[in-house]
């Protein structure tokens, strides 16, 4: 018997509110969007794509009211050319702005503010549908260019959202992995090695992060299980094995007392529509 794999989750936090958004995939041709309510640590599942979400490019406004991501169904003769960026009102996937895309470069993007955004558009986008509540800003550019996959718009957020942009590295012909650090409290830091791989380890994508917690020239807390890893306000929080943690951190030990939150391990598809 094949041993299930578990849920493959990643985080948007709200820059400026208690909110944020999981992204689970899995299988690997199914996405959802849970919105989560970080005062309460409590979670509402809402809509399922029967597809990819890049999560990379996407991005939550700062209040957590829009969510702006890059999917991929390959239904290419579709009105949406089979790749599209989308901005709904989170936790929904349903567009309220909706830009065919027809490919998988670029596409996604980030938000300037709670009313505008950046469109990752270096290859082109179709606008099929458009709202008034968000606007493009089409006068903004990112610091740098990090190519027209992933790292283009997921290296900026990092940097925008308090990372530090330390290295990056070639190795050899396997990939490049750029290394990023947050300062915590009590002298910690917390680096995240987002790795780009032709042939990745098993169980990850082409695209995927690695953990340390160091303090000083000497501990260093190798946090291998980490898909994803973040500072939220007094806690770290992380997602390893399809569930979601948080802790404080102390002087001396680093994490202290982990707490799940949720496992998202056994959701399935289910069909639901948006309330707008």
């Amino acid at each position: 018997m094949t041993e299930k794999s578990p849920a493959r989750l990643h985080a948007l936090l709200a820059r400026e509110a208690s909110y944020g958004v999981v992204i689970r995939r899995g299988p690997a041709k199914q996405t959802c969007f849970i919105g989560w309510d970080r005062r309460t640590d409590t979670f509402e599942p809402a809509q399922w794509l029967k597809g990819r979400i890049y999560e990379r490019r996407s991005d939550l406004s700062p209040d957590g009211r829009y969510i702006i991501y890059f999917a991929m169904n390959g239904k290419w003769n579709s009105e949406t050319k089979g790749a599209w960026t989308a901005i709904s009102q989170s936790p929904w996937l349903k567009a309220k702005t909706l830009w065919a895309k027809g490919d998988c470069w670029h596409g996604g993007g980030l938000f300037i503010d709670n009313r505008s955004y950046w469109l990752n558009d270096g290859s082109g986008h179709a606008l099929l549908k458009q709202t008034s509540e968000v606007v493009r800003d089409m006068a903004y550019q990112p610091q740098a260019y990090y190519g027209g996959e992933c790292p283009g718009v997921y290296f900026i957020r990092l940097q925008r959202d308090g990372w530090i942009f330390k290295d990056y590295e070639t190795m050899n012909r396997s990939g490049q992995r750029a290394i990023f650090e947050k300062p915590l409290p009590k002298g910690w830091i917390l680096r995240k090695i987002a790795h780009a791989q032709v042939n990745p380890p098993p169980g990850k994508g082409c695209y995927w992060d690695e953990h340390f917690l160091i303090r000083g020239d000497q501990e260093i807390q190798h946090c291998p299980d980490w898909e994803w890893a973040e500072w939220d306000r007094q806690r770290i929080v992380w997602v390893a094995q399809g569930c979601l943690y948080a802790c404080s951190i102390r002087s001396r030990t680093g994490l202290h007392s982990p707490k799940s939150l949720y496992d998202f391990n056994d959701m399935t598809f289910q069909p639901v529509t948006a309330p707008y």
